[in-house]
């Protein structure tokens, strides 16, 4: 363990945050990628299911079990993405609610009720997730020096896998921006 990881865990301990290592431009559908804690355990497999009709990804334990599935709704106005727990409910609804020049917005439906926002510099990985008892998650590139690399601090007391799987939907749904 180096300098910088032994740095970054006090600053996360002393923060009351969790980070997680994400790769930008996360992968292609039919590839799998993993995310990673700051000390290099995978903690998520992300699934790319190939040869479906929409875009599928599920969201793995180390072990293999289903966490959540991800899933491209079609026909419809804006763009909507569907996050369901591994029984087959929605679990929360992703949909573009705004974009300007440097800055687009996300509203997440939670099906338990309420609402998060995504809001920031989406594109370039600098942004944050919030709800009505403030931040949940916060995304930025500044946190890792390695290429095509970002960060996604989880909050104290969230679970973070609906944070993380919320910054996958994001990811596909503007991987070919910019």
């Amino acid at each position: 363990m180096g300098l910088r990881d032994r740095r970054e865990e006090r600053r996360d301990a002393r923060r009351g945050v969790t980070t997680y290592r994400m790769r930008e431009k996360l992968f292609a559908i039919g590839d799998d990628y993993w995310i990673e804690d700051t000390g290099g355990q995978r903690v998520l497999k992300v699934n790319g299911k190939a040869l479906r009709v929409r875009e599928t990804l599920i969201i793995e334990d180390p072990s293999g079990r289903e966490l959540y599935k991800i899933q491209e709704r079609k026909l419809r106005v804006r763009d909507t993405m569907e996050i369901e727990d591994g029984n087959g409910h929605t679990v929360a609804t992703v949909k573009k609610a705004m974009i300007t020049p440097l800055r687009e917005r996300f509203k997440v439906e939670l099906a338990s009720g309420g609402e998060l926002e995504v809001h920031g510099n989406i594109v370039d990985h600098e942004y944050e997730i919030s709800g009505n008892g403030g931040k949940v998650a916060e995304v930025s590139k500044r946190w890792f020096r390695v290429a095509d690399t970002y960060g996604v601090e989880v909050e104290d007391g969230q679970d973070p896998v609906l944070p993380l799987a919320i910054t996958v939907v994001i990811d596909q749904m503007t991987r070919d921006v910019g």
